[in-house]
C-alpha cells in the first residue's frame, strides 16, 4: 500500500515497529525494576568500603541480578541510540553508525559482564 517512489527510496514500514517499541517497554520495565533491587541492596550493606561491596558482589545473589541489569541497561540504551540513529542521521552515514552503536554497546556490556564474573569467581586484583 505505498507508493511508487516510497518503495524507490525505501521508505515505508519495515513492520518491525511494534517488536521494537515492546522490546523498549520491557527493557524500561527490567531496568526500573533491577534499579530498585540494586538501590535497595545498596542501602542495606553495613558499609561502602571496597571489600564489602566486594564480598557482595561475589555472592551469586547480587551477581546474577547486577549481570541482568547490565544486559538489559545495555539492550536499552542500544534500542534507544538505534531510533536516534535512524531518525535524524543522514542515509550515507546511517549503517556505519548502527555498526559502531553495536560494537560499542557489546564492549561496554562485555567489559562489565567480564568484571562482574572475574569478581564473583573470586579472582585476585
Amino acid at each position: 500500500m505505498s507508493t511508487e517512489l516510497g518503495r524507490v527510496r525505501g521508505y515505508g514500514s519495515a513492520h518491525e515497529g511494534v517488536h521494537h517499541w515492546w522490546h523498549q517497554k520491557l527493557t524500561a520495565g527490567t531496568n526500573l525494576l533491577l534499579m530498585v533491587w540494586l538501590l535497595a541492596s545498596l542501602a542495606m550493606l553495613p558499609a561502602y568500603d571496597f571489600a564489602t561491596v566486594r564480598l557482595w558482589l561475589g555472592s551469586a545473589w547480587a551477581a546474577i541480578p547486577m549481570l541482568l541489569l547490565i544486559v538489559s541497561v545495555v539492550y536499552h540504551f542500544r534500542l534507544g541510540l538505534q531510533v536516534a540513529i535512524e531518525d535524524y542521521a543522514r542515509m550515507q552515514s546511517r549503517f556505519v553508525s548502527i555498526v559502531l552503536l553495536n560494537v560499542y554497546a557489546a564492549a561496554i556490556a562485555g567489559v562489565a559482564i567480564f568484571s562482574i564474573l572475574k569478581i564473583a569467581f573470586g579472582a585476585a586484583q
